[in-house]
Parts: structure tokens; sequence; C-alpha cells
């Protein structure tokens, strides 16, 4: 049984890495994509996962199968292909560590994938199916995602979403918002930064915002991201806050991502529905997810930068954390 399987891009984050002799920029190759990175960090964890995509069959696409397979995670639902190649993402980042994306998608492979070319036997053997909008940007991979979730919802899978706004993906600010929400109702828990709270909601305030989710669209878990405030987590239940932990920050990229892995990795330990958590159970998985986010942050990269158990228990109990 594969804990969790998840759909959609699989790309290379050309991350800074200083200036050249120059005084140029140089970028450093990683490996990235949000579904991916969600995976990674559930099998630094010690999951069992399984990832569905496309990439080219350049050095680039074979750079990020093999990353796949070094970090534990099934690479039989990834495509290759030579008609088109692998998608980049030069990551651009603030004094303060937060970052921008260019994209060089027009298409990239990732785009590319069909519904025939969907693995349906990994979605099947799952227990969580998760995904996210940016593979709903563009035809093929647009209808390949929803018939990839609705086979997943007939399966009874839980399903996870991150609406994941990149506004540069899209044609409009409205055709983002359309799309993203287009599918919500097939999920049964979502992953939301503040920002995509407003966008989406149109409502600032935490509650309200998660209540209508629920509300209007049958989500059992809502879970919204705060950057350094933290992480904010509402069911029928109740609701749950915590606050992020004070790590020297190097490079957000995958910070959510690693939440999420984090969050679903107590989810699946605990054998709960995510409607089914308590205010305690909010709490304890928020301070968890919060962990391995946070440590994440503390290098360049998103994949490279996963923690395992014992760096998270350090931090967790409030030990003086390194990076290597």
């Amino acid at each position: 049984m594969i804990d969790v399987t998840a759909l959609g891009e699989l790309l290379i984050d050309f991350t800074p890495a200083g200036l050249s002799n120059q005084g140029n920029p140089i970028f450093e190759q990683n490996p990235g994509g949000a579904p991916a990175n969600v995976l990674a960090a559930l099998s630094k964890l010690g999951c069992q996962t399984a990832f569905i995509g496309k990439v080219g069959t350049d050095q680039f696409g074979q750079f990020l199968k093999k990353t796949l397979e070094d970090g534990g995670v099934s690479t039989h639902g990834l495509v290759m292909t030579d008609t088109c190649n692998t998608t980049l993402a030069f990551v651009h980042l603030s004094p303060t560590g937060d970052r921008s994306f260019s994209f060089y998608r027009d298409p990239g492979a990732d785009l590319l994938l069909e519904p025939a070319e969907l693995a349906y036997q990994l979605i099947e053997d799952c227990r969580i199916f998760h995904f996210g909008s940016v593979s709903m940007t563009a035809e093929p991979s647009r209808s390949a995602t929803i018939a990839a979730v609705k086979h997943a919802k007939e399966q009874h899978n839980l399903i996870s979403y991150d609406p994941n706004l990149r506004l540069r993906l899209w044609k409009s600010p409205e055709a983002a918002k359309e799309g993203i929400l287009s599918v919500m109702h097939l999920a049964d828990l979502v992953k939301i930064s503040e920002e995509e709270l407003v966008f989406l909601t149109g409502e600032s305030d935490l509650n309200k915002g998660a209540h209508y989710l629920i509300d209007h669209y049958g989500l059992k878990l809502v879970l919204i991201t705060l950057g350094p405030g933290g992480a904010y987590a509402c069911n029928s239940k109740g609701s749950g806050r915590r606050p992020t932990y004070q790590v020297k920050v190097v490079d957000t990229t995958g910070a959510g991502d690693a939440f999420t892995g984090g969050f679903l990795y107590k989810l699946l330990q605990s054998g709960k529905a995510p409607d089914e958590l308590t205010a305690d159970d909010l709490d304890d998985f928020l301070d968890f997810a919060n962990a391995v986010g946070s440590i994440a942050t503390t290098k360049k990269g998103a994949i490279p930068a996963l923690p395992d158990h014992a760096a998270i228990e350090a931090l967790r109990a409030k030990q003086e954390f390194e990076t290597v």
C-alpha cells in the first residue's frame, strides 16, 4: 500500500548561489515542483510515496528522476518525453529569504501529461492522493489532473489539494480563481497560504475564510500557512493555531510543501479522518508540520533541505539546531 501518491509538476529550481568573479549572479540547480516536494518530505519521514508527472529526456529530466528515486519516491508514474524539455524555474530571493519565480514553460514537459498516460494503479493503491493547481494551467495536463482526481474520488481515497497560486502561469487572475475553485469540491483537505485565502474567498479573517471553504465546498479540513506567523487549521470540530520556529532563514522555497508533508505524515500516523481531528490533534499536527517547514528554510533548495525525524524532534524540543 502506498501512503501518498501525488500528481503534478516536477521541475528544476535554479536557486541563487552568489556572484561570479565578474559580479554576475550564479544559479544552483535544485530539484523542485510542489507535489514532488511533498512526497520527498513524506519519504524522508518513512512513508511510501509515488509520483505521477512528466519530464523531458534531457539531462534535467534524468536528474529529477534520479533525485526522486534516491529519495525513496516511486517513479513508476513518471513519464519521460523527447518532444519537450523539462520545465525550469528561476528562483529570486529577497534579503529575508522570501522567493519569487520566473518560469520557462511554454510549454514545459509537465504540461504535456495526458489522461491516457496516467498510472491509475498508483492512485488505486494509495491512502492519500495529493495534487495542486499548477498542472491545471493548460492542456493536456489539466484534463489529466482532473481525470486523476476523479478516479481517486471514485476509489474513496483521501484527497489533499494545494491551490499553489502562481498567477504568471494563468491567463488572468480571473482564470486562476475559476480554475483553482473548479476542483475544490473534490478535495477533503486543502492547504493554502494566507494570501491565497484572501484571493479565493475575499476573507482576511482566518476562521471566516476557512469556514467559507468548508461550507461551500464540503471540505473536511482547511490548513492555512502564515509564513513567519506559523499556521492555522480548522475543521467542523474546532480550530488550532501554532507559531513557527525561530531558525536562520536562507531560502523559503518548498517550506509550504514541507509543512504539508509533515501534516500529512501526522494524519497518516493518527489513522483519523481530517474531520475527526480534535483541537489538541490540530495543535500537535501543526506544531510538527511547522517544525518541518521551518527547518526546510535553513538551506537552499526545496528537496535538499528536507529534515529527518531527528532534526524535527530536536527543534521541537527547543534544542539547539544547527544547519549542516
